[in-house]
């Protein structure tokens, strides 16, 4: 008897050291890693034209007849399954519908100068032309001009935020700020140029997008993102903890070990982690990814091969991409033969598109994927370190995944907000601009009005 006590004993010891010792690996923070500007255009480095140059969407003629006849010559689409929406994929059916439209009904010559209502910009950094629009306050008499960097994601672009910049660079009545908008195209993506050999991961485009906050005057700035723009500022903040304000993004998430251990664990006792409303929904959140994520691992590791299919055919395009408005919008969504997207303004879709197919764009896009999931990227440890600057995480219902408030306060450690928007998915400048600017206003009046009472109370 007293041998087993004493085998329980030490077995207890060995248990408690271990627990600690793994308490002790899951909250050791690594360092944070030394970014320098490196050149990543193709071949040796050439001196940088560091100028601010005006930029004018308009492609040629002859490329719009291309897509014309590319779309002409479609060939017959294979008939979906009876009784079937968008489980197996895109809905061909509907296809014919989307490509209908965009051949009789879609003027690009009208969109372009949609487009162009906005100022565009283009700048050399890194060896790589950047695009990307600035907006300034329509009136900014007696407010304070906040200078906010928007960023898109996969398979998005600039045309998501054409409706929340109005609602972002125009005043209110009961605030004594406003913004002044940059947004720009992601390296690899529609109008700025795409690396010319390998590494240019999240936190590299931030470094690139650092400097463009710095050559347009911005010592200080504030940060709204999703999908990858969201990671890529997830990882600025944590580069620039001194010159960016405040982080608000509609996708906050975190990759850590610690997280994932949560995560684990919180599928299996979801009281300890989710609201009780959302429990039923989260516990088959994990076979959602699974259906969700094939993209994922193609793009992850042979981003060329589909950049292929997708760049030769723009009916491929259309399919490959608007699937991902449709169920990242709403999962329920795959049921329908539409996949939703008659809920969408065709035109707002289709924008998006033809900035991937008129700029030939789509392979250099999906390689985000890889140099993000390589062993070197990973090497790096960014999801270890937590985010030290105010963040706001606003999850939207119907976004591709639930991330607790336990998992997002072990990553963000100033957490000033979780909002739990009322409606919207992955896609939420596009979806629902309204909700998001609120959000972003509401994120950016806590901090200043937080700011102005800690003056008072020093000043005191």
């Amino acid at each position: 008897m007293g041998c087993c006590l004493k085998v329980i004993g030490i077995i207890s010891v060995l248990s408690a050291i271990g627990i600690g010792l793994l308490w002790q690996y899951l909250n050791e923070i690594p360092q944070i890693p030394d970014f320098k500007l490196e050149y990543w255009a193709a071949g040796p480095p050439k001196p940088e034209d560091k100028t601010i140059r005006p930029f004018k969407i308009n492609f040629p003629e002859s490329a719009l007849k291309d897509l014309e006849m590319r779309l002409n010559n479609t060939r017959t689409l294979t008939k979906p399954l009876e009784g079937i929406g968008f489980q197996y994929g895109f809905n061909a059916n509907y296809l014919n519908k989307i490509l209908k439209f965009w051949k009789t009904e879609y003027k690009w010559k009208e969109r372009e100068a949609f487009l162009n209502k906005f100022p565009h910009f283009k700048t050399q950094i890194s060896g790589l032309d950047i695009h990307f629009m600035h907006v300034k306050p329509s009136d900014s008499k007696g407010k304070t001009v906040l200078p906010l960097l928007v960023m898109h994601g996969w398979p998005g672009s600039i045309r998501e935020f054409y409706d929340l910049i109005p609602l972002l660079i125009t005043p209110k009545a009961d605030t004594n700020f406003v913004f002044e908008v940059v947004a720009p195209s992601l390296p690899g993506y529609g109008f700025s140029d795409g690396a010319g050999r390998p590494g240019l991961g999240p936190a590299q485009i931030g470094v690139i997008f650092n400097e463009l906050m710095g050559r347009l005057g911005f010592d200080k700035y504030y940060i709204q993102g999703g999908d990858w723009g969201s990671i890529i500022g997830h990882s600025m903040a944590i580069l620039y903890p001194n010159r960016v304000s405040a982080y608000h993004s509609n996708m906050c998430s975190t990759s850590s070990l610690k997280a994932k251990i949560q995560n684990v664990v919180s599928h299996f006792f979801p009281s300890l982690f989710i609201s009780e409303d959302r429990i039923e929904e989260y516990r088959n959140e994990f076979s959602n990814i699974m259906l969700e994520s094939g993209y994922l691992h193609l793009q992850a590791t042979k981003p060329d091969t589909i950049g292929v299919v997708l760049n030769d055919s723009p009916a491929g395009l259309a399919a490959y991409i608007l699937e991902k408005f449709s169920t990242w919008t709403n999962k329920a969504w795959r049921n329908l033969e539409d996949g939703g997207l008659e809920k969408y303004n065709k035109v707002a879709l289709l924008d998006n598109i033809m900035i991937y197919w008129l700029t030939g764009s789509i392979t250099t896009s999906v390689r985000l994927y890889s140099e993000s999931f390589s062993r070197n990227y990973r090497a790096l440890k960014m999801d270890e370190i937590p985010v030290t600057v105010p963040t706001s995480c606003a999850r939207l219902p119907h976004e591709t995944m639930y991330i607790s408030d336990i998992v997002l306060r072990s990553s963000f450690l100033d957490l000033v907000q979780i909002t739990d928007l009322p409606k919207g998915g992955h896609f939420a400048a596009f979806e629902v601009p309204d909700i998001l600017a609120d959000d972003v206003w509401k994120f950016i009046k806590k901090l200043r009005e937080h700011g102005k009472k800690q003056k008072q109370k020093e000043n005191k």
